[in-house]
């Protein structure tokens, strides 16, 4: 690694820890991960855009006993496979699923090496038409409208709630510790609107909305990109887009 290249690392470091504050789990250039309850993980890798820089993008890794399932990739094989890797060391457990959120690179860019450890992946059918119309890699099983999964003795979710920052995104929750993932159809309380390449914005508070009701009880909220907190980023989200509502 070059001078440059190494103070540019340690200056992302830097600013990750700033970030996210000192309780990590795990931290390189290029991976994060954070415990937010237990059995629960937030998994941020970088991913390069030439629209917005280098982006953090969060996932959620979910376990208990000896099984995990984690939501949205990180943003690349290299780095699906340090997340893969930390799962299996550190947690001591065996993912016996991965779930893309949306058809987006941040959420399935990585999805080939879970491929290549024989890791199965679920998606919302329509991710699967838009990953392949796409030229991304197509997870393998789908699902239309909800999925729930065992993992160990509980249960994770993944719920199509409506559109929003894609026609696919779909949304995980924990209920034993009532946490929603949210992805990018969630955002980051004081962040902008982000990429509406293949938004549907007039749809976005409606969804936000549904959303709110059906998990009313959800204490912890993560978002695609940015800090989690409560469920004000919900609301933030949905107050983001009123503007582009159908009426």
């Amino acid at each position: 690694m070059t001078q440059s290249l190494q103070a540019l690392c340690l200056a992302l470091i830097a600013g990750i820890t700033s970030l996210f504050g000192q309780d990590l789990d795990y931290i390189s250039e290029n991976l994060v991960i954070r415990k937010l309850a237990d059995g629960v993980y937030m998994h941020t890798s970088f991913l390069e855009t030439q629209d917005f820089g280098k982006v953090p993008c969060n996932g959620m890794v979910v376990s208990d006993g000896r099984e995990a399932v984690v939501f949205d990739t990180p943003a690349t094989d290299s780095i699906s496979s340090a997340l893969i890797d930390w799962v299996e060391d550190q947690l001591k457990c065996s993912i016996k699923a991965v779930i893309p959120t949306h058809f987006h690179a941040d959420c399935l860019g990585g999805l080939d090496e879970f491929h290549r450890r024989r890791i199965p992946s679920y998606a919302n059918s329509l991710t699967i038409v838009l990953a392949s119309a796409n030229g991304s890699t197509v997870p393998q099983h789908s699902f239309d409208d909800m999925l729930e999964l065992a993992v160990g003795s509980k249960n994770v979710i993944a719920d199509f709630i409506g559109a929003g920052h894609t026609r696919d995104n779909v949304v995980g929750y924990f209920p034993d510790e009532r946490i929603l993932f949210g992805g990018c159809l969630i955002k980051a309380v004081g962040s902008d609107e982000g990429n509406l390449a293949d938004a549907l914005v007039d749809h976005w508070t409606l969804t936000g909305i549904k959303l709110k009701a059906k998990y009313p009880e959800a204490k912890l909220v993560i978002p695609g990109h940015g800090e989690p907190g409560d469920t004000s980023l919900l609301d933030y989200t949905i107050q983001l887009f009123e503007q582009y509502r159908a009426n």
